[in-house]
């Protein structure tokens, strides 16, 4: 009898402990059933995040050149929404609705039109590139949400800050479930006014893009005479970042930025010679061109095979009369000349910003230039001279600034509200040529372009002075003819120069004919729309 009794106490103790089990795993089961409920463990909230917003990379007017389109994100609570009425303000109403039945919070991109309701909170998400990116170059990329090239890379921190984050906070109750009536705290990010100032002017930079979309593979670069702010600087082939795969695998390495790669110079160098025999005080200089010029028993010669006949130091810019300079350099001081190229920038990095340098080229030493040939072919701009096309326009600007070298410049600057530009420094220049000097070259670049009735760069809406160049590579094409870059490199207007304006066709060929009708356009252009 007492065993009996102990059996049934057991059995009722067992009884009431399973039922206090099932009553806690039923209570257990209703706090976590639905997933959200895990973000809101603590001070009964939970909080969906629309999307982050960056600091935006603007031009020198503060227009912006990434973050310039937007795209509306909503998040809704299916709970407090009507199902069909709500799926019509989804991009993607097919999308919207396989969200909506499964019944928790969820974000979605809307049309333009729609309106914050209890259950559905908008956002405005600035859209980082647009379809059509310009300056692709000059922004660079990102790779799993960090820069990596370009501005986007040099100003990493300030682009991407900890405060870029838009969401919607809601309160929920001890069972995870969404609390509207208790109201909903909304973060509105303002980061992408915070951001970088670069001295690009976006019309000027889309004028350069358009002007050159036929050049398979070059440099554009537009620069301020005076301040040495970089205005346009495009690459060609340009990229986009929605196809990496496809810029990797191009073998024109669209990828790399050519206005800072060294390329041989060509005639574009004379100019520096010619500054260099106008100090020397052999501006006068006349030379009869036969066609050829023998240099230590190597025979050089004159595009022109037959010669150009009498030439004065103004005849050779504009004809590029190789032999003029060949046996005008033999007259100059080689250690002055080399000094004077290297004050003009030859042989020395321009640096833009974080991982943005121009290669600083070649520029032969003294001893190079001590032999015959190799003096006669830096002359000319050929032999190991290389360098880039923000260096020819450097030089450019001292020529058009009465003899003032800016440094040249990308960042102008930073700002914290879109408005306002902080941080901005003063140009710096450098006195590399005597005024006289520098005017006597304005001159005849001015001629080579106004006087020369062969010349492709003469404008219409402006007058302009500049050099071509056709710079020998060594490389030969398919039909065995060498592969030449084709530069000009020049200032408009002729009288009050403010622009200063390179283009170099990788192996394009005659600068005159490739070059020069690329310079015009942008010279016009800029000429009518500024």
């Amino acid at each position: 009898m007492r065993r009996k009794t102990e059996i049934r106490i057991i059995i009722l103790v067992a009884t009431f402990f399973l039922m206090f089990v099932g009553l806690c795993f039923n209570y257990y089961s209703l706090a976590v059933k639905r997933e959200h409920v895990q973000t809101a463990r603590t001070n009964s909230q939970f909080t969906v995040v629309a999307g982050n917003s960056e600091g935006t990379i603007y031009d020198r007017n503060l227009k912006p050149i990434v973050n310039s389109e937007k795209k509306n994100i909503a998040v809704a609570v299916p709970a407090f929404l009507d199902r069909n009425s709500s799926a019509e303000c989804a991009v993607d109403k097919e999308t919207f609705l396989e969200n909506y039945d499964k019944g928790l919070p969820f974000t979605f991109e809307c049309k333009p039109d729609t309106q914050d309701l209890d259950g559905l909170t908008v956002f405005q998400i600035p859209e980082r590139y647009s379809e059509n990116q310009s300056a692709q170059h000059v922004i660079g990329y990102l790779s799993q949400g960090e820069g990596v090239a370009g501005i986007e890379y040099a100003y990493n921190k300030v682009l991407r800050n900890d405060y870029g984050e838009n969401s919607v906070t809601y309160t929920t109750d001890g069972f995870g479930q969404i609390l509207i009536g208790d109201g909903k705290k909304i973060i509105r990010s303002n980061a992408e006014k915070n951001g970088v100032v670069t001295t690009l002017d976006i019309d000027i930079q889309k004028i350069c893009e358009e002007a050159g979309k036929n050049i398979d593979k070059g440099a554009i670069v537009v620069a301020d005479v005076k301040t040495g702010e970089i205005l346009g600087m495009a690459s060609f082939p340009t990229y986009s970042v929605d196809d990496m795969e496809k810029a990797i695998s191009d073998e024109r390495s669209p990828l790399i930025n050519r206005a800072l790669y060294a390329y041989s110079v060509g005639s574009v160098f004379k100019l520096v010679t010619s500054a260099q025999a106008i100090d020397s005080r052999f501006s006068g200089y006349v030379y009869e061109c036969t066609g050829q010029e023998n240099v230590g028993g190597k025979i050089f010669n004159c595009h022109k095979t037959d010669g150009h006949g009498m030439q004065t130091l103004s005849d050779a810019i504009t004809n590029s009369c190789n032999t003029y300079f060949i046996n005008l350099s033999r007259m100059l001081d080689v250690k002055k000349f080399r000094e004077l190229a290297f004050n003009l920038g030859f042989g020395r990095e321009i640096h833009l910003c974080s991982g943005m340098t121009a290669s600083g080229g070649v520029l032969p030493t003294v001893k190079d230039l001590m032999i015959p040939a190799e003096l006669a072919n830096f002359s000319f701009g050929q032999g190991k001279l290389s360098a880039t096309p923000l260096q020819i326009t450097q030089l450019t600007c001292a020529i058009a600034n009465n003899g003032k070298m800016p440094v040249l410049r990308i960042v102008k600057g930073m700002t914290l509200d879109g408005e306002d530009v902080m941080n901005e420094k003063n140009p710096q220049h450098s006195e590399v040529l005597e005024k006289d000097t520098a005017n006597l070259l304005k001159e005849m670049m001015i001629s080579a372009v106004e006087d020369n009735e062969n010349s492709n760069a003469r404008t219409i809406y402006t007058t302009a002075g500049a050099k071509t160049s056709t710079a020998q590579t060594g490389r030969m094409d398919k039909k065995g003819e060498e592969l030449c870059h084709a530069w000009i490199t020049g200032f408009f207007p002729a009288d009050k120069p403010q622009y200063a304006v390179t283009v170099l066709v990788e192996d394009g060929g005659y600068g005159n004919d490739v070059s020069a009708p690329v310079f015009r356009e942008i010279a016009d252009r800029i000429s009518q729309e500024k």
